[in-house]
């Protein structure tokens, strides 16, 4: 393993500190402008205080890491005065239309003295932090913008952080970014207890129709329904959960003396030496994995196993990626990889919830795998497991809800937690201001998460994109089998 290794702003990175050696008096940015933007002042519909109870789909997410984006656009003739003049006047503007339709964005999450759980709550004047900054290397939008491998801390100037105390916590920050002459970046952190992916994603597609169309009025599908009362609880799983998390200790076996701290759980630390990068799959791949899948299990299952199987886009994408990673890391005979799959609930509750729903409707599932098992079966083993866990939430998307939280914290500590952050359903990069589509869009925050981001693939209609975060050297050894294996499918 070298010490160094360069990413193409020729900056090397100091392995031990995780960070690139720049001048003291330099930083990666330069912050323009930081504001709230609100909602317009001007509409009665701004001056109306509201609040929206937390269900027990979003209270699951109470304590976990909020969720960061960039949207990376490429202008290549961008200049300061374009930047200020026609760039950032749209986005501002449209942002606070936006804001109209989804007032709740604009508040905080509280928990009122007298309130048996918590509730969103926006109040006249409230707004979204907004940072507008500049980056003083341009160089790193090749990076953002590039499936390469590269410093997975560059990512993290250009994200902003959420305003958290123990009594009220912000539920949207965004950050606008200019890189002169490439383009600019727009940084969403969201608190995954009032939203999760679907609905962060409907609100992004909402703020580029508006600035795009230069009109307030969004289709149907983009018009968010906010009635909390379509999530039925009448077993009482919301307070179940808070109590669940009251008593579950911090990361480090800290317990929490504040049982009403709505502040997440301490972040894990980026490990030093980790680099992110995107992997793609296309249509054709997909295909041929299928195929593969399929022939192989015809030698080792029956009929009736082969045609009960799952084989998804999804199931086929993660579960070669799994395989990969399984192999990259070298698991030993006594370890174990935790994966978790956040399946939509929306039309799988009954009665079914608009898909236009906005806040939580996703139950996480949650399964084990030994990684020597892993790798003697390959892809048919990986892909029959998490075909019977997608299999078991269509089957009853609820069920066991009311010990989740337990069973999520008590699923053996010592195994690698491996998630899926985003979907290829969401259409990220349908999310066009104007001035084209995403050149790519990453998952930022699965630096600390360990998950594996998931979209559609940027440069293919059918095809996928996964992207991760690893140690230096077991992302080279990961890249290798993903290519290898891909050519000799």
């Amino acid at each position: 393993m070298q010490a160094f290794f360069r990413t193409k702003s020729n900056l090397p990175l100091d392995l031990k500190q995780g960070k690139r050696y720049i001048m003291a008096s330099t930083s990666p940015i330069k912050v323009l402008e930081s504001c709230q933007l609100t909602p317009p002042s001007e509409s009665p519909d701004s001056a109306v205080e509201v609040s929206l109870p937390l269900t027990f789909f979003d209270i699951f997410w109470l304590k976990f890491d909020p969720v960061e984006r960039i949207f990376s656009y490429e202008l290549t003739d961008l200049t300061l005065t374009m930047f200020n003049t026609e760039i950032l006047p749209k986005l501002k503007h449209s942002l606070s239309l936006t804001l109209l339709r989804f007032l709740p964005l604009a508040g905080n999450l509280t928990w009122p003295s007298h309130a048996a759980k918590p509730i969103i709550l926006y109040t006249p004047k409230d707004g979204v932090s907004l940072t507008v900054a500049e980056s003083n290397n341009s160089a790193d939008f090749d990076d953002l913008s590039s499936n390469e491998m590269h410093d997975a801390f560059l990512s993290h100037p250009y994200v902003p952080k959420l305003s958290t105390s123990d009594v009220k916590v912000s539920i949207i920050a965004l950050q606008i970014t200019l890189f002169p002459n490439k383009g600019f970046s727009i940084g969403c952190t969201a608190h995954h207890a009032v939203l999760d992916g679907k609905s962060s994603i409907l609100f992004m597609k909402a703020w580029a129709h508006i600035c795009k169309h230069n009109s307030c009025l969004l289709p149907t599908e983009l018009i968010p329904f906010f009635d909390r009362t379509v999530v039925q609880d009448p077993e009482g799983i919301d307070i179940e959960y808070l109590n669940n998390w009251s008593s579950i200790n911090q990361p480090g076996g800290v317990s929490d003396p504040n049982a009403r701290s709505l502040k997440p759980f301490p972040s894990k630390e980026v490990p030093p030496n980790s680099v992110r990068a995107t992997f793609q799959f296309s249509r054709e791949d997909i295909k041929k994995l299928r195929e593969r899948i399929l022939s192989q299990l015809d030698k080792v299952s029956d009929k009736k196993d082969t045609e009960a199987i799952h084989l998804s886009s999804f199931v086929i994408t993660l579960s070669y990626a799994l395989v990969c990673l399984v192999k990259a890391r070298g698991l030993k005979s006594d370890e174990k990889i935790k994966f978790g799959i956040a399946a939509d609930c929306r039309a799988r509750v009954d009665p079914p919830i608009p898909t236009n729903y906005f806040g939580n409707c996703v139950s996480l599932c949650v399964a084990v795998l030994a990684g020597p098992a892993m790798q003697d079966d390959g892809i048919v083993f990986v892909a029959q497991k998490v075909s019977e866990v997608i299999k078991g939430i269509e089957k009853a998307a609820l069920e066991g809800a009311k010990e989740k939280v337990k069973k999520l914290m008590a699923i053996e500590p010592a195994a690698i937690p491996v998630g899926v952050a985003g979907s290829a359903r969401f259409e990220v990069y349908g999310v066009d201001f104007g001035w084209g589509r995403p050149k790519n869009v990453e998952v930022t925050s699965i630096d600390r998460t360990g998950a594996i981001s998931m979209a559609e693939s940027k440069g293919e209609s059918g095809g996928v994109e996964i992207g991760l975060v690893l140690k230096k050297e077991v992302m080279d050894i990961f890249e290798n089998l993903f290519g290898s294996g891909l050519k000799h499918v």
